[in-house]
C-alpha cells in the first residue's frame, strides 16, 4: 500500500513520526512525486504545487501517519574564504548565475560544477568537494529559481 502525504505540518508539531524521508535538495522541491521512506515504505507526495521541503519538516498522510524530512547527504562543493566580504562577493556572482546556493556565516555550498569550481579557485577561495546535506535558499518569493 502506498501512503499519500498531502500536508506539511506547522513547525512546533512534536507528535511521534512513523517514517523518515531522506531527500536530496532537488527531490525536496518535487511536490508531487513517488518516493520511498528510509525503511522502504512506498509513499507519494501530493503537496501543494511549489512546495519546497526543508530539513526537519513534518508531513501528514491522508491516513494520519507522520513522516519527517531529512536532507540526504549528496555531492556538494563547500566554499570558504578568509573574510566575510569574499563570501558575500562570490554569493553575489553565483546569484547572478542563478546557482542554487546554501548560504551560512562561514561557508557557501553548491552542487558540483567544474566551471564554477574553476571560477571559485580563480577568486582564491577554498573549495572542498564533499558529501553533505544541502539546504539551498528557496528564493525571495518562496520558490526555487
Amino acid at each position: 500500500m502506498t501512503l499519500t502525504f498531502t500536508q506539511r505540518l506547522l513547525t512546533g508539531d512534536r507528535n511521534p513520526v512513523q517514517y523518515t524521508l531522506s531527500l536530496t535538495a532537488e527531490e525536496r522541491s518535487r511536490s508531487r512525486h513517488p518516493f520511498q521512506t528510509d525503511d522502504g515504505q512506498a509513499i507519494y507526495l501530493h503537496l501543494p504545487r511549489g512546495t519546497t521541503l526543508r530539513e526537519g519538516d513534518r508531513l501528514r498522510a491522508e491516513s494520519g501517519e507522520l513522516a519527517q524530512v531529512r536532507a540526504k547527504p549528496e555531492p556538494v562543493l563547500t566554499v570558504t574564504a578568509e573574510s566575510a566580504i569574499e563570501l558575500l562577493q562570490v554569493a553575489y556572482h553565483l546569484g547572478n548565475r542563478h546557482v542554487s546556493l546554501e548560504i551560512t556565516e562561514t561557508y557557501l555550498r553548491l552542487s558540483p560544477d567544474p566551471v564554477l569550481q574553476d571560477l571559485l579557485h580563480h577568486r582564491g577561495l577554498t573549495v572542498t568537494e564533499e558529501v553533505a546535506p544541502f539546504q539551498p535558499e528557496i528564493g525571495a518569493y518562496g520558490h526555487a529559481h
